[in-house]
């Protein structure tokens, strides 16, 4: 007999039952988006979640607000920003509801320690938890990950962990001596580094001395006025170099009219095709070919990734984006040579690439590659953007062509010799179109560039001068880096992980380290200045092998070989070393003198100086001269202002770029960067949310959002100026550590 009493042991289990699906399970990705994608694959049994990245982060505690207590084995303290309780509350009420957990967080170092994190704060079993792993978001890799659970990697938890604790450490205290010294705001470990590679570029293009060379080129004809343009190479064997005019002319004079074909060769030459994309190569042709940033190539990637809808059905369209792999899985290689057999024949089957063994090199990954060749490019362009479709039509390419028989050329070059002098010139054929059919990089210029040998030539024949051509050249300053070159000198020499790539360009830009133009990067006044800070008083964190070797040791510790706290304690001992001796040196920097000119008051030097609204030219003798160079301000061509009809100007505020009128501050009226007219009026109330936490501090106000005039968020009391407590935010924490 049923017990009736409504708070029976057996009705409470019903009433509680009612609250969940029988047999539920639970998914938890970090990203909405990959999540509906996920969520359309399983049935109704399965609820798939996002985290939105990150849950905790460490606390701005401790010894120097670092979250890191280091005089005990470097045990850090974790938080849940404000911004994540909402989140948090609704995974644990997900939880409770669930009869099995599954974390399905990125396959990477970042994506392992985003599992962890969400077993520890929803009370999960770390070492039972189940732990999905897949490369690409399609029905049959999550069904197959479904079955093939694992649990938590805890040394690669520890890897990310232990590069966190180095970053947040460095970070922070390097933050603060720059900011104190030369008033810059971070110093991070692969930031660090990729300014330098721009700043030392800039330095060699400033210093590069142009050296004049010239060339000569003739046209010959033989008996039947066949006709081949070659160019002086040699002189009795050796290569010839003219340096002048001068040296032109004497040779000029003394060339002969007369002409032998002393050497006519045909060779094969093989073209094997490329492997397929990894993250690096991927950013350099998205830059070299389209003019993609970095960020906007790997946003582009991420959405491929994750999952595009096609006929009401999300899909991911490549594999994991952030790959150092050219690793392929044996499945995709048997469907691309079935499909390169059926539609171009066995001889343009290829043998693949084999990854080269090299430090840094993680192979968890496969390349990036379409999840499915029936999913063609052409088929799905309708349903992409322009600048989707044009990327998903690299990575398909690149992938099938990387599996095709290699191109065949038959290259002939032909050698005219006369009096000692060598005239050479070279033509291809192509014999064997291989990968190129499908991903051919030769442009239409290179083509242009091959000189035309005639058929009927051989060797022996003669041929007389119909004509000589000079032209002067000077070599040229090496090109300045750009996003794509960036990337590859990162990946060459193991200069962070793919995830970081399009971060750290980003980063630089933002804190006005670097300039973009026209994708060129330039370094400002403060990227020099904050260089030769760091060269100068952390040479070792500088360099490129020290910090390429920094990047082996973690992932040594993913792979069990380097004990993390030896790493942590050696590197804490280093580091205050030359922290302490950085402080000590009282000397800060003295500002760069602008040449040629003087203080119109004082007569000192003129200096470049950085405020809070940007670069300005000052007097060097503040604070006892206060002259400040003006900046004349542009006018907006073709409009005036719409309430008193004086002309419109660009100005710079606390906030940034906006217009305003000329007449300030008789006229107020001003737009923002957005060409968003800007209404003064009465101050608006601070809008306090219902859950806001009460300050600890003053227990009168409230922890909001707020908005620095730099425009980055943070948390701060809303009883402000009366308190000044503040929390730093997730972003503003990344102004100061290395991601």
């Amino acid at each position: 007999m049923l017990d009736k009493h409504p708070f029976s042991h057996n009705n409470k289990e019903r009433i509680e039952s009612r609250g969940r699906n029988q047999n539920m399970k639970l998914i938890i990705v970090e990203s909405p988006h990959k999540s509906k994608t996920i969520g359309q694959f399983l049935g109704k049994d399965y609820k798939v979640v996002a985290s939105k990245g990150h849950i905790r982060d460490l606390a701005s505690s401790g010894h120097r607000g670092l979250g890191v207590d280091v005089e005990h084995d470097f045990k850090p303290t974790y938080v849940i920003p404000s911004d994540k309780m909402a989140i948090v509350k609704e995974l644990k009420e997900d939880v409770k509801k669930a009869d099995d957990v599954y974390l399905a967080t990125d396959p990477d170092r970042e994506g392992e320690a985003i599992s962890w994190h969400l077993a520890q704060v929803l009370g999960l079993d770390v070492k039972t938890t189940k732990r999905l792993e897949f490369h690409e978001i399609t029905k049959p890799a999550i069904l197959r990950a479904l079955q093939n659970p694992r649990t938590i990697d805890r040394p690669l938890v520890e890897s990310q962990e232990t590069r966190r604790i180095i970053d947040r450490i460095r970070g922070f205290r390097l933050s603060y001596l720059l900011q104190k010294k030369i008033k810059s705001p971070s110093g991070g470990r692969v930031q660090s580094v990729v300014l330098k590679f721009v700043v030392d570029r800039e330095k060699e293009i400033k210093d590069f001395v142009p050296q004049e060379y010239w060339t000569i080129s003739g046209t010959f004809k033989d008996k039947d006025d066949a006709e081949v343009v070659a160019n002086l190479a040699t002189y009795q064997g050796k290569p010839l170099s003219i340096k002048n005019e001068e040296e032109v002319k004497k040779i000029l004079a003394s060339l002969p009219k007369d002409y032998t074909a002393a050497s006519l060769k045909t060779s094969n030459v093989k073209k094997e095709p490329r492997p397929p994309f990894i993250t690096s190569t991927r950013q350099q042709e998205a830059f070299t070919r389209y003019h993609f940033s970095a960020n906007h190539t790997q946003s582009i990637a991420q959405h491929l990734y994750e999952g595009v809808e096609i006929k009401g059905q999300a899909t991911g369209l490549i594999t994991y984006m952030r790959t150092d792999s050219i690793r392929l899985a044996d499945e995709f290689i048997d469907s691309a040579h079935d499909r390169i057999e059926k539609n171009y024949g066995k001889e343009y089957l290829g043998r693949g690439h084999v990854q080269k063994s090299s430090k840094n090199v993680q192979d968890a990954h496969e390349a990036i590659r379409p999840t499915d060749l029936s999913l063609t490019p052409g088929q799905r362009h309708a349903y992409l953007t322009e600048d989707e479709y044009k990327l998903y039509l690299r990575i398909y390419n690149r992938a099938v062509a990387s599996l095709r028989a290699p191109k065949v050329d038959a290259l002939t070059t032909l050698v005219l010799e006369g009096d000692g002098y060598g005239f050479n010139c070279s033509n291809t054929k192509t014999l064997f179109d291989g990968y190129t059919r499908i991903y051919n990089e030769e442009t239409e210029e290179e083509k242009k560039k091959e000189s035309k040998i005639p058929n009927t030539i051989k060797e022996g024949d003669l041929f007389t001068v119909a004509k000589m051509d000079k032209e002067q050249h000077f070599t040229k300053a090496p090109s300045r880096y750009n996003e794509g070159k960036i990337v590859k000198l990162r990946q060459e020499n193991g200069i962070g992980r793919p995830s970081t790539y399009a971060k750290t360009i980003s980063t630089l830009i933002e804190r006005e380290y670097v300039k973009s133009v026209k994708g060129s990067l330039t370094p400002t006044e403060q990227g020099d200045i904050t260089v030769d800070a760091l060269v100068h008083n952390f040479p070792k964190y500088r360099d490129v092998s020290y910090t390429a070797n920094r990047e082996t040791s973690l992932d040594n510790i993913a792979d069990g070989k380097t004990d993390r706290l030896k790493l942590l304690s050696d590197f804490w001992s280093e580091f205050t070393k030359y922290f302490d001796a950085a402080k000590q040196n009282r000397e800060k920097l003295q500002p760069k003198v602008v040449e040629g000119r003087v203080c119109p008051k004082c007569g000192s030097s003129l200096v470049y100086r950085k405020g809070k609204y940007g670069e300005f030219i000052g007097c060097s003798n503040y604070p006892a001269c206060t002259y400040i160079e003006k900046e004349e301000p542009k006018v907006v061509e073709g409009r005036v202002c719409p309430k008193c009809g004086k002309p419109l100007i660009y100005r710079k505020g606390r906030y940034g770029k906006f217009i305003g009128c000329s007449g300030y501050p008789e006229c107020d009226y001003r737009e923002d960067s957005k060409g968003r007219v800007v209404e003064k009026g009465p101050k608006k109330p601070v809008e306090i949310p219902a859950d806001a936490p009460i300050c600890p501090r003053c227990h009168k106000g409230h922890l909001i959002e707020k908005k620095s005039r730099w425009g980055k968020t943070f948390i701060g009391c809303s009883n402000y100026p009366k308190c000044r407590y503040i929390v730093p935010s997730k972003d503003q924490k990344d102004d100061k550590e290395e991601k």
